[in-house]
C-alpha cells in the first residue's frame, strides 16, 4: 500500500514531540495532566489489593490505561492508531521514571503537599531498594524511551493509505 501523507505528518509530529519527552522527561509535558489524573485514580482502583498495591497502583494504572487502548486498536487491526497511542504509553513510563528516580531526593511537588506519602519512596523502601533508586529510575526511563522508539517505527510503518480513502484510524 502507499503511504498516506497526512498520516506521515502526524507520525512525524508525534515522533518529534515524544522523542523530546524522552530527551527531557523532567519537563512538564502536555499529556502529564492526564497521566496525573489516571495515576491518582489508580490508587483507588488498586485499593482492594492492599496497601502496597494501592500505592503501586497509581504508577501501574497510568501505564495500564493507555496500554489498554493500544490493545484495543491492535485487536481491531488498526495498527497505525495503536502506534500513536503507544507513544502515550512510552511517555507515561517516562513520567513514572521521574517519580521513581525522585524516591530519595523527594524534590517533586506532590498533590497533597510536603506531608504526602511519596509512592516510590514507600515502595522502594518497603522492598529494601532505596539505595538502587538511580538505577531503577534509569531503567524505567530506558524502557519508556524504547517504547517511544517502537511507537515511531510502528507509526511510520503503518501510515498506509486505505483503499476507500479513509483517514486516520480511530
Amino acid at each position: 500500500m502507499n503511504k498516506d501523507p497526512l498520516k506521515l505528518i502526524v507520525a512525524g509530529i508525534a515522533a518529534a514531540y515524544f522523542l523530546w519527552c524522552a530527551y527531557d522527561p523532567y519537563q512538564w509535558h502536555l499529556i502529564d495532566g492526564v497521566n496525573l489524573l489516571i495515576h491518582e485514580a489508580g490508587h483507588i482502583v488498586f485499593r482492594p489489593f492492599g496497601e502496597f498495591m494501592m500505592i503501586a497502583g497509581g504508577s501501574l494504572f497510568q501505564v495500564i490505561m493507555p496500554a489498554l487502548f493500544v490493545g484495543y486498536f491492535s485487536y481491531h487491526k488498526k495498527f497505525y492508531s495503536a502506534a500513536l497511542v503507544l507513544f502515550w504509553v512510552g511517555e507515561s513510563i517516562l513520567n513514572v521514571s521521574v517519580y521513581a528516580g525522585d524516591s530519595l531526593a523527594l524534590r517533586l511537588d506532590l498533590i497533597g503537599g510536603e506531608d504526602t506519602l511519596h509512592d516510590w519512596n514507600y515502595m522502594l523502601g518497603t522492598l529494601g531498594l532505596l539505595p538502587s533508586t538511580e538505577k531503577i529510575g534509569g531503567a524505567i526511563r530506558v524502557l519508556g524511551t524504547v517504547v517511544i522508539i517502537l511507537a515511531c517505527v510502528g507509526a511510520f510503518r503503518h501510515a498506509e493509505r486505505k483503499d476507500r480513502g479513509e483517514g486516520i484510524e480511530m
